[in-house]
């Protein structure tokens, strides 16, 4: 059972349907408009692939979803993006309890270079629990973590070495670890394999898989072969604007915009 966030609901009920809820979402950065009033569900333990031409707004629509937009200057967010029916930009919710509750694992693996793996791993616990967290929990925390992430037995015998020393898929598995380790409900992947050769392609593919069975995954591909073979439902966008959501197979057979069909048969994008 995930800890109590003040201002966020547990959301622990596996009945509670849809886990995220987005309404009328508007991202900006100045003047420049990213994401155009974008409404649209995520179901509970399910993956759901976003999809569509480079610059159409999928990344910056992931960052609204835990707040990291709001780190870019000038950046700003309006509409309502509701986590187990609570608003994460609700007044009194912070940043820092809401990217708890939905962690984010980006396109090209960032370990933190000065950092051991499991100093890696477990450094959000730093800022989500003030650094009182025993050496045993933290243990603990980084083992079920790197489990969770298929990498325990990969690097169990080296936890006090340089993460920088892993192979590719292996320190983006750790950057999935690291995302996993504050129990968070929602796991947000922006193109996470888009770096990766086949064999770490696979890897993370297996491992995302997995995970849908315990919590929300939202992930960013620009590989449609991907999202048509692992996620439960995908988003289409379109120059900053959603054009449809649906179940993954019933969009890439018969989707229900002309705008869609023309960019998974390949007529542009």
């Amino acid at each position: 059972m995930t800890e109590h966030v003040p201002g966020l609901a547990a959301g622990t009920d596996q009945g509670v349907i849809p886990h995220i809820r987005v309404d009328g979402l508007d991202a900006r950065f100045g003047d420049i408009v990213g994401v155009s009033n974008v409404s649209v569900t995520f179901h509970d333990r399910s993956i759901t692939a976003i999809i569509g031409p480079s610059g159409c707004g999928k990344s910056t629509f992931l960052r609204c979803l835990n707040r990291m937009h709001e780190t870019v200057p000038g950046a700003s967010v309006s509409g309502r993006v509701y986590l187990d029916g609570a608003d994460i930009y609700g007044d009194g919710i912070s940043a820092v309890a809401v990217r708890k509750k939905i962690g984010m694992v980006f396109q090209r693996p960032t370990p933190f270079p000065t950092m051991s793996i499991k100093e890696n791993v477990v450094a959000g616990l730093r800022v989500t629990n003030g650094g009182h967290t025993s050496r045993k929990e933290t243990d603990a925390v980084a083992e079920r973590a790197l489990t969770r992430a298929g990498l325990w037995a990969e690097v169990k015998d080296r936890l006090s070495t340089s993460a920088t020393g892993l192979s590719g898929g292996q320190q983006q598995r750790l950057c999935i670890a690291r995302a996993l380790a504050t129990e968070p409900e929602v796991l947000l992947l922006d193109e996470p394999t888009a770096s990766l050769d086949p064999g770490g392609t696979q890897r993370i593919e297996e491992l995302v898989y997995e995970l849908r069975s315990e919590i929300t995954v939202v992930m960013v591909t620009h590989n449609m072969q991907q999202a048509a073979r692992s996620s439960d439902h995908t988003a289409f966008f379109l120059m900053g604007e959603l054009v449809e959501a649906a179940p993954t197979d019933k969009l890439f057979t018969a989707p229900s915009d002309e705008r869609t069909e023309a960019y998974i048969t390949g007529r542009f994008g």
